[in-house]
């Protein structure tokens, strides 16, 4: 068995040099698969959901390539590396539907904190209760993941002291969520929170990891990771995916694999435990001291990621997709795209250089697995 995985994947439009540009009109309007976001400079596409990684690798890509197609047409346009306004522009929203009223709200309560550019991983579970129990679990392991991608260490020009800027800023919203015991449980929650207005409708949902499916909260199909910084490598982000998908399999043949028996805290203590493990994570990522939900230990994000790896490579290998796992190895060796950049910045690069690199290497790194990998999509 393996699971149907899909992504939603927003990203930045402007120009070479890293000014970032709002499109995203004329791209909706043009092209089929892309949605617009509340601000225009970036832009959303969604990949259906599939089994196979080699689908799911060109899926990725195929849209941003029919994407970068149609921005040259429109000028000298490019796609941008990165989750935050890394060059500047924070300042000020650019609303790409001004008649919106969600839009009107959320631009006056959250301002351009929201104007990220993130991935959403969402993998299929069709039980509920196994949904439940799975995004209990994946709840408080969420710092890992945003660990492996973060990717917007700089805003305005200027390094932030967060190698993910993104989730140390994002307005998390309600502001506390519990771990739903149960699917009645998120049901009698969710409505509650629309009755009160703390949430605006049934996507108003901003945390880490959700239930998502056809009609929230009542039918629901698949568990959506939210955490993720963009990761633009598309091989770094199938072992991502890989990585969380082993461990949901895991789950699965595991009953016992639950936070809310297995651990020594209780719900509420796992809550804040987690939230000062994600803001660890989004000032160190994979260097971030986290503590452990089960046994309350102090653990390194790196160590604690290669611990769950070393438990899950013989699913992922069972169920034929190690090769997609193994790259994550190399995240774990050399660094996640924060600190690469970071790393750039530190030897005296400025953050527009760190960024202009950035760009053209996305764009090679497309053509070179397209070319490789991807046949043209036939007409």
């Amino acid at each position: 068995m393996v699971l149907l995985k899909g992504f939603e994947i927003e990203m930045y439009t402007g120009t070479p040099q890293g000014e970032i540009v709002g499109l995203s009109d004329k791209i909706v309007a043009e092209l089929d698969g892309f949605v617009r976001e509340p601000d225009s400079r970036n832009v959303e596409y969604t990949t259906s959901p599939l089994n196979s990684y080699e689908s799911l690798l060109c899926a990725l890509l195929r849209p941003r390539r029919e994407l970068r197609n149609y921005l040259q047409q429109l000028g000298d346009y490019t796609l941008i590396p990165g989750s935050t306004l890394s060059l500047g522009r924070s300042d000020r929203f650019f609303r790409s539907d001004p008649t919106n009223p969600y839009h009107d709200y959320i631009e006056q309560t959250y301002g351009t904190k929201v104007v990220t550019a993130s991935v959403h991983i969402n993998v299929g579970i069709d039980d509920p209760e196994l949904l439940m129990r799975a995004c209990r679990l994946i709840r408080v392991e969420a710092p890992l993941y945003l660990a492996l991608s973060a990717s917007s260490p700089f805003i305005d020009g200027k390094a932030t002291g967060y190698h993910s800027t993104r989730w140390g800023l994002f307005p998390q919203t309600p502001t506390h969520v519990p771990l739903f015991t149960s699917h009645a449980h998120h049901i009698e929650w969710v409505e509650q929170q629309l009755a009160m207005g703390t949430m605006q409708n049934v996507r108003h949902l901003w945390v880490s990891v959700r239930p998502n499916g056809d009609r929230r909260p009542y039918d629901l199909n698949r568990l959506e990771l939210r955490i993720c910084d963009l990761v633009t490598d598309p091989i770094s982000l199938l072992a991502i995916t890989a990585f969380l998908e082993a461990r949901l399999l895991q789950l699965i043949e595991n009953p016992d694999l639950d936070p809310l028996t297995q651990s020594q805290f209780s719900a509420e203590e796992l809550i804040t435990l987690t939230n000062k493990n994600e803001m660890a994570a989004a000032s160190a990522s994979l260097d971030a001291q986290l503590t452990q939900w089960q046994d309350g230990r102090s653990i390194v994000a790196r160590d604690w990621i290669q611990e769950i790896y070393q438990q899950v490579w013989a699913i992922a290998k069972q169920h034929g997709f190690s090769c997609f796992l193994s790259p994550l190895q190399k995240i774990l060796r050399e660094g996640n795209e924060a600190q690469h950049w970071l790393q750039l910045h530190k030897v005296g690069f400025d953050t527009q250089c760190v960024i202009t690199q950035a760009i053209a290497a996305t764009q090679e790194r497309e053509i070179e697995l397209q070319d490789k990998l991807c046949m043209p999509a036939t007409a």
